[in-house]
């Protein structure tokens, strides 16, 4: 198999930053929150940083999306080191985890508008550099919004799940904590193995779509209009 180092690079140029900095601010504002709320697990282990060798996860963050993207499948799906909290040091145990897991989304969030209002500042720059910077910032809008939606799907051990955990009664609370260590196989199995099984079937089954793309599409006219395009 040939490579085709020089594209490689130039797709790396524009999309390792943004992805490097959603994933490890998106980390950190999981730690930080734990940290103001009572447990400083996560700050005493050296997770509250910018660092992203700190949140990196050799096997989630680098070579799960690495073979998806060399086998060109039509999702990208990967993680980071989660980071720890100690339940029982929160304040307010069940109200502090619900803000604790909506820090990620949220810092993925403001990041996504940050990253909208940098590109009116961007076209100051020489025309290379502009349009280095601009594919960058673009990059970036679009992996923190695919961050925050994909993490907040009501699924343990998705921040979306454990947040529904702690607002639901506890007579559906508990069974979906429950489900927390199959969560992910679950999810891989609704994104891959759905849509065979709809096609084996002759019918068109795409969680993707209704799940993460339908949202996405939906949100990203607002950052255009942030962006001034």
């Amino acid at each position: 198999m040939d490579f085709d180092f020089a594209a490689i690079g130039a797709f790396l140029s524009v999309w390792a930053l943004p992805a490097i900095l959603a994933i490890t601010l998106h980390e950190a504002a999981h730690g930080y929150m734990a940290w103001q709320l009572g447990d400083d697990t996560a700050f005493s282990q050296g997770r509250v940083t910018l660092n992203p060798l700190k949140h990196v996860d050799p096997i989630g963050t680098i070579v799960l999306p690495a073979v998806l993207i060399f086998a060109k499948v039509p999702f990208v799906f990967g993680y980071a080191k989660p980071v720890p909290v100690a339940l029982g040091r929160l304040h307010r145990p069940r109200r502090d985890m619900i803000l604790v897991a909506a820090a990620g989304p949220a810092m993925n969030l403001f990041l996504a508008v940050l990253s909208a209002l940098l590109v009116h500042i961007a076209g100051l720059f020489p025309d290379v550099a502009a349009q280095w910077l601009q594919e960058n910032l673009f990059n970036s809008i679009f992996l923190n919004l695919l961050l925050a939606i994909f993490n907040m799907l009501p699924l343990p051990p998705l921040d979306g799940g454990r947040v529904a955990v702690g607002l639901l009664p506890d007579r559906l609370a508990y069974p979906l904590a429950r489900v927390e260590p199959f969560g992910i196989l679950i999810l891989l199995g609704a994104i891959f193995l759905l849509p065979i099984a709809g096609r084996s079937l002759g019918m068109e089954i795409d969680p993707l779509h209704w799940i993460i793309w339908m949202p996405l599409e939906w949100m990203m006219p607002f950052f255009h209009f942030l962006a001034g395009v």
